[in-house]
């Protein structure tokens, strides 16, 4: 049955040309949008009524694959005709590639909570959740598989747990189970910041200051010893790093289109974030990046021995730490045709 008719909280809006042209013979990897509006249960905020803002890309009968980032990750996953500003994995989504445009047909979303209007305890479950719902009414069927990288691997766990049936494959990218203590710890204090910003009425500030924090606990060591070797320069009476142009501009250009309700909940869902390694129900490949600060490669392991035969482990060693899946885009498109191939043949 489907939930559209079933009750009238429920409403769709797309642009179903686009989908007739595509079973019509029309196989340009061209995109098109829609979202659903649908009452959900959130786990810690009990029922609401909430829109899921999505994007497809690919032609319509091709093997549907949801690709889901980090919290500032969005529906629109590459440049084209119809939405031509950049995406945010353009280099991943190409021809060639195997999340190829012309040969899957790839399924994208907002994340609730993103837009900064619901402002709740937001739960990586109620992401999954609300996912669930749309694959139903929207007759999307199963998901051949789902690609997540960080928060994105968070809610392929939670699906798999809470909705097998709604996919046959997960690679989940430095994301576990659990979120580890000390990344709990660095996102506390980024919120922290974030509340100092408001008390001051500087909230832009607040945010900019609680992205460049996180900036530190995406990469590497290494990476900022070969980036900003330099000695430090005095500017007007102060001591400046060589790291802090880059710092500032990720705060600048993070704020620019992020609203701070949406970075604190979105934030808090990753510590909310939990799940039994052994109810994951579906195959899973686990991409760990040997020295993320974020996800240790000892998460990865342990959620990998939870998921017995239905686990396998890759291991990524890369200067760039935790966003290694945004940087090292051949590495990462390799493991990615292994995981997705083992899949088609499952």
């Amino acid at each position: 049955m489907s939930y559209a008719t079933a009750s009238p909280l429920y409403a769709c809006t797309a642009a179903p040309a686009s989908d007739a042209a595509s079973a019509a013979g029309d196989t340009r990897p061209d995109a098109v949008r829609g979202e659903l509006t649908l009452p959900l249960t959130l786990r810690h905020a009990g029922p609401r009524v909430v829109t899921v803002r999505y994007e497809l890309l690919g032609p319509q009968g091709a093997p549907l694959t949801l690709v889901a980032g980090g919290i500032s990750a969005h529906r629109h996953l590459r440049a084209g005709e119809s939405f031509p500003e950049p995406g945010w994995l353009n280099t991943l989504i190409a021809p060639g590639r195997t999340l190829d445009p012309t040969r899957r047909r790839l399924l994208a979303i907002d994340y609730l909570g993103a837009d900064g209007r619901l402002d709740a305890p937001l739960d990586t479950a109620d992401q999954a959740d609300a996912i669930a719902q749309l694959l139903d009414v929207r007759e999307l069927g199963p998901l051949h598989a789902f690609v997540g990288y960080s928060y994105g691997a968070l809610v392929g766990l939670q699906l798999a747990v809470r909705h097998p049936h709604a996919l046959r494959r997960l690679v989940a990218v430095s994301g576990a189970h659990r979120p580890h203590p000390y990344a709990s710890a660095w996102r506390a204090l980024q919120r922290r910041a974030v509340t100092l910003g408001q008390l001051q009425c500087a909230d832009a500030q607040g945010l900019s200051l609680a992205r460049q924090f996180a900036m530190l606990s995406y990469r590497t060591p290494e990476e900022f010893g070969e980036r900003f070797d330099a000695a430090p320069e005095v500017v007007n009476g102060r001591v400046r790093v060589a790291a802090e142009d880059y710092l500032d501009a990720a705060g600048a250009q993070y704020v620019a289109r992020t609203p701070v309700t949406a970075y604190v909940r979105l934030s808090e869902s990753i510590d909310l974030h939990r799940v039994d390694p052994a109810a994951v129900a579906v195959p899973t490949v686990v991409v760990a990046v040997e020295g993320d600060r974020l996800v240790p490669l000892s998460d990865s392991v342990a959620l990998v021995e939870g998921l017995g035969t239905r686990g396998q482990l890759r291991v990524l060693r890369s200067p760039y730490g935790h966003d290694a899946f945004l940087k090292e885009t051949d590495r990462i498109d390799a493991i990615l045709a292994s995981a997705l191939r083992i899949g088609e043949n499952a």
